[in-house]
């Protein structure tokens, strides 16, 4: 097995076309512990080139109520009245510690995603 390092987005290619000829590979292979260490070199790549960032605060929650079927309604809760959930799934009003706390325990938000600027 030949491993080379990605240094560039030539070697991720690379990388990814080889990764290609294996992915399907049965477990106890060669072909896939090439396949396990393709990815392992793949991801370190794009996370230190191509790093994502937590989600936007209202994006997150917008997730979140898709995941479980919420309505504005439903936040109410973890917001407070209906006028407070509208303005901040509409941007006009930030997310307080105290929402950001009951979002995070109730829904199961990550607080990197709730504290992460506005998008």
């Amino acid at each position: 097995m030949n491993i080379n390092p990605i240094r560039n987005d030539d070697d991720l290619q690379q990388a990814f076309q080889r990764l290609e000829a294996v992915f399907q590979a049965e477990e106890g292979t060669p072909d896939a512990d090439l396949r396990d260490v393709l990815v392992a070199l793949i991801e370190a790549y794009e996370n230190r080139h191509y790093p994502i960032g937590p989600a936007d605060p209202v994006e997150a929650i917008k997730f979140r109520m898709d995941q479980q079927g919420l309505a504005p309604r439903d936040l109410e809760p973890f917001i407070g009245p209906s006028g407070r959930v509208s303005e901040i799934l509409n941007r006009k009003r930030p997310l307080t510690l105290r929402m950001i706390r009951r979002l995070h325990d109730g829904l199961r938000i990550p607080y990197e995603s709730l504290l992460a600027e506005p998008g």
